[in-house]
């Protein structure tokens, strides 16, 4: 699937390459792009929120997918993110020997020392009419002092076996490659492909109460309870409903009671 793979010293944002890329001009974008950095300037997470890490630590690439070039609907793509997820974690799993999980909806944890950390994020953009950008960083190699915040984590400071970003990489493209194409091939159906399991499966966020932080300034606090055919999260609240969360930012309260 991976046609074209480029590696840069530098660049402000893999993903934003990728989408302007996409926009117009120069050889275009088709699907199967790889664009990986050494070192980003300007990486985004969620919400335009930056992403530093020093040079040569990490993962740090996006990929262009074209879900739309093979009939998928657009009200499906949402489960993209969560998709590559389950590839990160895996692929991650398997080549660094570490124990990873999902915090939905984009975020790799590892645990460092009994805790919680955040080791990757993905993130993924609209990038043109039929396709979507989705970018991946995660600290391999970074060391406590070179954390940006002390919530974060490392495969370093997890116990990884190895560190060596060469197969992580190529781990995680084959499993991103794997999911995507069972994905595609039932319509982005995440639920006859197997990727709904699969990242409940993997998903530190079930089971727990959570507080959502939503769109308007709005809050809602519940247990998180499954993730939906659309990949929502569906919260359990006090009031005794069910109610699906489909975009805001998720704080691990505390374990189900």
């Amino acid at each position: 699937m991976w046609r074209e793979l480029d590696v840069v010293q530098r660049t402000g944002s893999t993903n934003s390459d990728l989408v302007a890329r996409a926009a117009g001009g120069g050889r275009g974008l088709g699907e199967g792009v790889v664009l990986v950095a050494e070192e980003q300037s300007a990486a985004r997470g969620r919400l335009d929120r930056k992403w530093v890490a020093p040079a040569r630590s990490g993962l740090f690439f996006s990929v262009s997918l074209r879900p739309g070039d093979a009939g998928v609907p657009m009200e499906r793509w949402g489960w993209l993110p969560l998709l590559t997820g389950v590839a990160v974690a895996t692929g991650l799993a398997r080549a660094g020997g570490v124990d990873t999980a999902l915090k939905w909806p984009n975020d790799v944890l590892v645990t460092v020392g009994g805790e919680e950390r955040k080791a990757g994020g993905i993130l993924a953009e609209a990038a043109g009419d039929e396709g979507v950008v989705v970018g991946v960083g995660v600290n391999v190699s970074l060391r406590a002092e070179e954390l940006p915040v002390p919530t974060a984590g490392s495969l370093g400071l997890a116990g990884a076996v190895s560190t060596d970003r060469d197969p992580l990489l190529r781990a995680v493209l084959r499993g991103l490659e794997d999911w995507y194409g069972r994905w595609r091939a039932v319509g982005g159906d995440a639920g006859a492909c197997g990727l709904q399991e699969a990242y409940a499966a993997g998903c530190a966020t079930l089971g727990r109460v959570v507080r959502a932080e939503l769109p308007g300034d709005r809050a809602l606090v519940g247990e998180a309870v499954a993730v939906d055919g659309d990949g929502r999260l569906v919260l359990a609240t006090e009031a005794g409903v069910q109610e699906p969360v489909g975009a805001g930012d998720i704080v691990h309260l505390r374990a189900a009671g």
